[in-house]
């Protein structure tokens, strides 16, 4: 049996190179696109976890910046010769019983001017029903009865929807308290072992690249410190001047309304603006339109000097940036975690700025040379070369 010989293997031409047919534009474009998609779907996951993990990011988040202001104090009583338990023990008591202190003179406050305002508020409801009914509206009393009656029973209809509410109110307002709790018990670990802390972090990063990163780290935390104390007295000069401006013209509840303009001051430029809007319709309620209008006058300048001159001063001394950026990481924080988003978008911003901005521009400076509890704006380093100052936040 004869085998018969296999045909000869025919050989293929090798595929012919494409790449070079395909425009360099499309190329270039294709490479940024999906390179950008990685980018964007890093960040949903890194999102996705922070809002996983609320309940413990935003206590550590506040608990950062609450460091970041009590911070300089713990370094000043270590400076004295206090030892840092302490200095952090004696810190924290200090701010526990000034930030007490206020919220009990604030809600007495409250509790003393409550009948005055029920009594306002119940003159100008029955103005206002004089004025629906003589006024050029002519409106019945039978159809204002009517209303007042619709309005009661649909709250009688909706009376489970309403206690549902208040249980969730109530959830919340348990969830609050832990929240509070965990951000004490983490402050008190700043305060002490901040330094600490950030060095065993810091180990996690390849070896040849530690030094820019802890670089980075200390100008990020340097600028969260200067953020806090220039947003402080922003807030401060805010409330002073609305609430003289309530308390000339009358208003009832000038602390607690003055109380809320300093704290919605931390939210910039959209917080104060809120905080007046409640103060004019709360005159508008109680002490007339005439009164209104010469708070909206007050609101207004000082709104005025906060965004011609104390902005640009303090926080644009403080952490540079721009006020269209600002008010944009305000609207992104806001609709991403609500107004813990709103409070914290604008330190995270400051701290990504000076963070990027050392890592790209700061190569060849030493941990030990960042002054970080006394850094303002100009010695963040830049396309323009670099600055350095002496360290005052170090630990043995």
């Amino acid at each position: 049996m004869s085998i018969s010989p296999r045909p000869p293997r025919r050989h293929r031409n090798p595929p012919a190179d494409v790449t070079g047919l395909v425009p360099t534009g499309l190329r270039v474009s294709a490479a940024l696109a999906w390179r950008f998609m990685v980018v964007i779907a890093a960040l949903y996951v890194l999102i996705w976890l922070a809002g996983y993990f609320s309940h413990i990011m935003v206590p550590i988040a506040i608990a950062l910046l609450l460091a970041a202001l009590m911070a300089p104090g713990v370094e000043r009583l270590v400076k004295l010769g206090v030892p840092r338990g302490l200095s952090a023990f004696l810190v924290l008591v200090a701010g526990i019983a000034v930030v007490g202190g206020l919220l009990t003179f604030v809600i007495i406050q409250f509790i003393d001017g409550l009948p005055q305002l029920q009594q306002q508020v119940s003159d100008s409801l029955h103005q206002i029903q004089d004025w629906l009914k003589t006024g050029p509206l002519h409106i019945r009393q039978e159809q204002i009865t009517n209303f007042l009656s619709n309005i009661i029973d649909s709250i009688q209809e909706n009376q489970a929807a309403i206690t549902q509410g208040a249980i969730t109110t109530a959830t919340t307002i348990g969830e609050i308290l832990t929240g509070l709790l965990l951000t004490f018990f983490i402050l008190i670990f700043f305060l002490y072992d901040g330094a600490g802390i950030w060095r065993f972090v810091n180990r996690g990063v390849p070896m040849r690249v530690r030094n820019r990163v802890d670089v980075a780290g200390r100008r990020a935390f340097g600028a969260l410190v200067s953020y806090v104390r220039a947003t402080a007295a922003v807030a401060l000069v805010d409330a002073v001047g609305i609430g003289v401006g309530l308390a000339i013209v009358g208003v009832p509840l000038v602390i607690p309304l003055s109380a809320l303009v300093f704290l919605s001051a931390f939210v910039p430029i959209i917080g104060a603006v809120l905080a007046g809007t409640v103060a004019v319709l709360i005159t508008l309620v109680t002490n007339g339109f005439i009164q209104a209008l010469i708070v909206l006058a007050i609101v207004i300048a000082v709104m005025q000097l906060e965004g011609h001159v104390l902005q640009p001063w303090l926080l644009g001394r403080a952490v540079r940036l721009h006020p269209l950026a600002v008010v944009l990481a305000i609207a992104t924080g806001l609709i991403a975690a609500g107004i813990a988003g709103a409070l914290l978008a604008v330190p995270l911003l400051a701290v990504l700025n000076a963070g990027v901005k050392s890592l790209m521009h700061d190569e060849d400076t030493e941990p030990g040379d960042v002054d970080v509890l006394h850094q303002d704006a100009d010695t963040i380093p830049d396309e323009g070369g670099q600055q350095d100052t002496k360290a005052t936040w170090e630990q043995p």
